[in-house]
């Protein structure tokens, strides 16, 4: 049986987009995928979502961007967290962890 792919929880995208760009620069392209693939393709990040939230993060600061070459085509925007990102994701993680054990001892009841 196919697996059904899931839509995101209001404000997990922001929390995503942090913690697969802690393990390094990507584009976001790269990211959708990282998130796809890391999920088993259960989550899937719709452009109209992601976009957005890269820019709305980039506002915020926790995010830097930079135009670079790909190596097989135009330059695509690349974004890596700043110090204030790492802050973030740092705090969200800890914000989404209680988060799910509370809901955790609500279904297990």
């Amino acid at each position: 049986m196919a697996q059904k792919k899931s839509e995101l929880v209001q404000g997990t995208l922001d929390l995503l987009i942090l913690k697969v760009l802690a393990h390094g620069p990507l584009h976001g392209y790269g990211i959708a995928q990282r998130i796809l693939v890391t999920s088993k393709e259960a989550l899937h990040v719709q452009q109209g979502s992601l976009y957005p939230a890269l820019h709305r993060l980039e506002r915020k600061g926790l995010l830097k961007p930079e135009w670079r070459e790909t190596g097989n085509g135009p330059m695509a925007k690349v974004y890596s967290l700043t110090a204030a990102g790492r802050k973030q994701l740092k705090e969200e993680l800890a914000q989404w962890q209680r988060y799910a054990g509370a809901v955790a001892l609500v279904l297990e009841a």
